[in-house]
């Protein structure tokens, strides 16, 4: 895809996927984008670190995240409601600033991935109805603290297919263009992320099959088109490494016992997600068995992975592949347990990019209660 095929695309990192700012340490600035979609446009130094953590992804838009982002200049509020509008245009008017918008639609197209991570069907929180957007853009005239500037749209994760993107692109650009009869013009399109990647036997589209197959409906077009690459980029160049602590044989089950859990890797239990995990070291001095590789924590739902051909002992390492998307950003201090290391490693080089909490951080900011 040329340049003229398709105006210049600017990658969207999405908190998400991964949070750690070590891995944007470019030459040049980045724009991260939160789950509640809005976007901030930053440089990797500590302010940046400061707003990005004052961030923090999720839907909800209270009045002091958008004081915050409208002191901090941010680009684009994207908003999935009328309430949101309202808010943000009173907010912008008590501060006497123009807040830029865009409004994130929902397409009604099926991802075809897992429920939990389908956002653009009707069923689903996100967006406002597509045949609902243009009343409200029109409603957005009327709110002269709101200036409108771009159209949003994001219909899930671990697509492996390009058909639903094709789908959803082209119903927003129709609504782009009876914007356009109705006088309003839309100046970015962000289409969302959601480019699978292969955990077992998925076969995604490459980066340049999406790429192509998107072009058509976009050539000629006089759009800025922001892309969300987050897993696509990410996810197969991390592993969680992980150590067998004991090996427990059943009557019904062989079950490793590792000293990661669900709190490190929450897709297995949450998604029923399959990530293929191998020994670091290969074994050739015991066969293989099958087995349930599981954590400490006082869960059945606690495993990394089911049914695994392994020959491990006690002591060995594995690695879980896969994991650097939704992997450490999912991770939680669930049953007290400190959160892992992060390891970089470049060439020969390794990096420690965030320090393995410990049980005294944990309870850093608690108090006793005084008698």
């Amino acid at each position: 895809m040329t340049k003229k095929e398709l105006k210049p695309i600017i990658d969207k990192y999405m908190k998400k996927w991964i949070t750690n700012l070590k891995l944007a340490e470019f030459d040049y600035t980045i724009e991260f984008k939160t789950l509640k979609g809005d976007y901030a446009q930053v440089a990797t130094d500590e302010e940046t670190r400061h707003i990005t953590i004052e961030f923090n992804p999720r839907l909800l838009k209270t009045e002091q995240e958008i004081e915050y982002a409208l002191e901090h200049n941010i680009r684009c509020f994207n908003v999935e409601s009328i309430p949101e509008l309202e808010r943000i245009n009173t907010v912008a008017e008590r501060m006497d600033k123009v807040a830029p918008i865009s409004i994130r639609v929902n397409p009604d197209v099926d991802a075809q991935t897992h429920p939990y991570i389908s956002t653009g069907l009707k069923e689903n929180k996100f967006g406002i109805a597509i045949e609902n957007a243009r009343d409200v853009y029109l409603t957005t005239q009327g709110l002269s603290n709101l200036n409108v500037i771009g159209v949003d749209c994001h219909i899930g994760s671990q697509l492996t297919s390009v058909s639903p993107f094709v789908d959803a692109l082209n119903r927003v650009l129709a609504l782009i263009d009876q914007l356009a009869v109705d006088g309003i013009t839309i100046h970015h399109l962000d289409i969302g992320g959601g480019l699978g990647i292969q955990y077992n036997d998925e076969k995604p589209p490459t980066p340049a099959e999406y790429a192509a197959a998107l072009a058509p409906s976009l050539a000629g077009r006089n759009l800025e088109i922001l892309l969300e690459p987050g897993r696509a980029i990410a996810g197969n160049a991390g592993i969680l490494v992980t150590k067998v602590e004991f090996i427990k044989p059943t009557e019904e089950k062989h079950f490793a016992i590792v000293d990661a859990a669900m709190n490190d890797l929450l897709r297995p239990a949450l998604y029923q997600s399959w990530q293929a995990i191998q020994s670091v070291e290969k074994n050739t001095a015991i066969e293989k068995a099958n087995y349930d590789i599981v954590g400490p924590i006082c869960e059945t739902g606690d495993f990394l992975g089911k049914d695994r051909q392994l020959a491990i002992v006690p002591g060995d390492l594995l690695a879980i592949r896969s994991a650097g998307a939704y992997g450490f950003t999912m991770s939680s201090n669930y049953n007290s347990r400190p959160r892992v290391a992060e390891i970089m490693v470049d060439g020969e080089f390794v990096h420690v990019v965030r320090q393995r909490e410990t049980i005294e951080s944990l309870f850093a900011g608690e108090q006793v209660l005084q008698a």
